[in-house]
């Protein structure tokens, strides 16, 4: 053995294997970090450390065959020492550590798309939407009765544990089509699809409900039920587990549970909920509240009206007010009424999860993001498939600078929601903010430009092009938007300053007020002191407001200014860092500093 080790020690093995593996871990190195910015996949890093292994022993081999001993033995002995037996440990030990650390890195996203699928997915691979019951009661006024049932159906599926039901929003997408079943479940991810009908007459409520293969179309089970309007909940109860047993999936309920919960006895009271949660879908909260007061008044046991009514009046304000000023003005009195109207619905039913998502929102504006925090954890404790919950903690996590904790939200919420706008436009948000900004303008590109929120579209594909410097192409997306959210004036400033992009705007163009998630334009014309305008207003108001568009690339002077550090620190968000955890971009420095990349 000690002849073997001289040997390799005379012809320079070692030295060799030590360069090889300085070499390759330099070269790993620069892939690792060039990865990212190509948007490569992970594999792409995985083959490249896979063919340096491979290389390995082929660079040993080339070394010995190339200096060769004399067949006569001729070649001069080398001793062993110590000192060669440390230098084969150690290189055995720098492989190992470098193939570790390379397989760990890149495995990182691989765990964390993993895990993502895995919290979306069924253990048995069974994925239903339950698509928009037909209403064939001959008047259109009673569709929030079906569209009603629709919705509770499809929630009594979401509790069986070994389903995963695509949710409301993106199943409705296909009310009133009649699509061939195998294209609407590959755009929703279906291996199933449920669709029906409601006639209501009078008293008595007609339900016929079919479970169809999305595959090949094979109808697997159907019902008629033709009963009291009385008899509504036990009803959907029945569909509901019908289907679970024609699926085969157990239930998975402890003794004495049903998969319906909330019931009233008061049908009237049902009904009028029902039509608030069509409203409030609609975005006409005044009507959604003048409809649910009332029945939190009539029924005051009835948790999910008091749940629903908190949403509202939460998000009342954002719709009604027609000025910031106005905002900051009713702004508080609506969060105390949603703030009395989530206690009530929590202490009627602990397992309300809009209701801690509520409080969660009024927390976090008060600058309590820990409290938040807690909040929406024990929101999703009771119901990790709830999309308002996923969509709200996710704003949340990316305000505070935790991107990539979001975007695993965000991942969840599109097994749940494939194919619903609004969500997916915030989603492509954070993906631009993370920096993949080809799959961002993919994913805006995908929603129709004329869609309702095509202003919420608009500016953030607009500032995703910015991001790849295609800025006359950000201006003409900024100057496709209709409606009248901001001013035609304001947009078409923004557009005129895009243009002129990355030079410096004049001083009158950099004095304009850009709002509603148009200021990203003064990072790139040489502006970036009036990027934090709007979020100083909202504290200053009593709003803790940090966009989370700040913590993407071309704001990172932004965030080593004085004014980002007093922002983060006014809002709560440093005293949420410390108490539970540092963003990727921040650390601290000193006992009472921090500095962010």
């Amino acid at each position: 053995m000690g002849g073997f080790f001289a040997e390799l020690k005379r012809r320079q093995m070692f030295r060799v294997a030590a360069a090889y593996a300085v070499v390759a871990w330099l070269l790993l190195q620069v892939v690792n970090n060039v990865a990212p910015v190509l948007d490569l996949p992970p594999w792409v890093a995985r083959a490249f450390l896979l063919a340096l292994v491979i290389g390995f022993p082929i660079a040993l081999l080339f070394v010995w065959m190339r200096d060769l001993a004399p067949a006569d033995g001729s070649a001069p002995k080398h001793a062993t020492t110590k000192l060669d037996y440390v230098l084969a440990g150690g290189l055995i030990l720098v492989i190992a550590l470098l193939s570790y650390q390379q397989l760990a890195t890149t495995n990182d996203a691989v765990r964390t798309e993993a895990s993502v699928a895995a919290a979306g997915a069924s253990p048995t691979g069974v994925s239903i939407a339950v698509l928009p019951f037909a209403n064939v009661s001959g008047d259109a006024s009673r569709d929030f009765f079906s569209d009603g049932m629709t919705d509770e159906i499809s929630g009594a599926l979401a509790k069986v544990a070994d389903l995963r039901v695509i949710a409301r929003s993106s199943a409705f997408q296909f009310k009133g089509q009649n699509q061939d079943v195998r294209a609407v479940g590959q755009a929703l991810g279906a291996t199933h699809l449920i669709d029906g009908s409601v006639r209501q007459a009078g008293n008595r409520v007609r339900i016929t409900a079919q479970l169809v293969r999305a595959g090949d179309g094979v109808q697997l089970w159907s019902e008629n039920y033709d009963r009291e309007l009385t008899d509504i909940f036990a009803i959907q109860e029945e569909i509901a587990r019908a289907i679970a047993g024609a699926l085969r999936v157990p239930l998975g309920l402890a003794q004495g549970e049903t998969l319906v919960r909330n019931r009233t006895v008061n049908l009237d009271s049902y009904q009028q909920y029902l039509r608030a949660r069509a409203f409030r879908r609609e975005t006409r909260m005044p009507e959604a509240i003048a409809l649910l007061e009332p029945v939190t008044m009539r029924d005051p046991g009835f948790a999910p009206a008091w749940s629903l009514l908190a949403n509202v009046y939460r998000l009342t304000p954002g719709y009604i007010a027609g000025s910031d000023d106005e905002f900051f003005r009713i702004t508080p009195s609506y969060n105390d009424k949603a703030e009395k109207a989530a206690r009530e619905a929590i202490r009627l039913d602990s397992r309300e999860a809009l209701a801690y998502a509520v409080l969660a929102q009024i927390e976090a504006a008060a600058r309590n993001w820990t409290g938040a925090d807690d909040l929406y954890r024990q929101a999703l404790e009771f119901d990790t498939n709830e999309p308002d919950v996923l969509h709200s903690y996710s704003l949340r996590l990316a305000a505070a600078g935790r991107i990539k904790e979001a975007l695993g939200l965000r991942e969840k919420l599109r097994t749940l929601e494939p194919i619903e706008p609004l969500y997916n436009i915030w989603t492509a948000s954070y993906l631009q903010v993370a920096g993949q900004n080809r799959a961002a303008i993919s994913l805006l590109e995908s929603i129709p430009p004329n869609f309702a929120i095509s202003f919420n579209r608009n500016v953030t594909l607009a500032r995703a092009y910015a991001a790849e410097g295609r800025f006359s192409d950000a201006a003409d997306t900024l100057l496709s938007i209709t409606g009248n959210r901001v001013s035609r004036t304001m947009i078409e400033s923004a557009a005129r300053m895009l243009r002129g992009a990355p030079a410096r705007a004049s001083a009158e163009d950099i004095s304009l007020t850009l709002e509603n998630g148009l200021s990203f334009v003064f990072t790139y014309v040489g502006a970036q002191d009036r990027v934090l305008d709007d979020e100083e207003k909202f504290l200053a108001a009593g709003n803790a407001f940090i966009d989370h568009v700040l913590w993407s690339a071309p704001f990172a002077a932004v965030r080593k200014s004085e004014r980002f550090k007093a922002l983060i620190r006014n809002s709560g968000v440093l005293d949420y860092w410390r108490a539970r955890r540092w963003p990727d971009l921040c650390r601290p420095a000193g006992a009472d500093d921090f500095e962010c990349e």
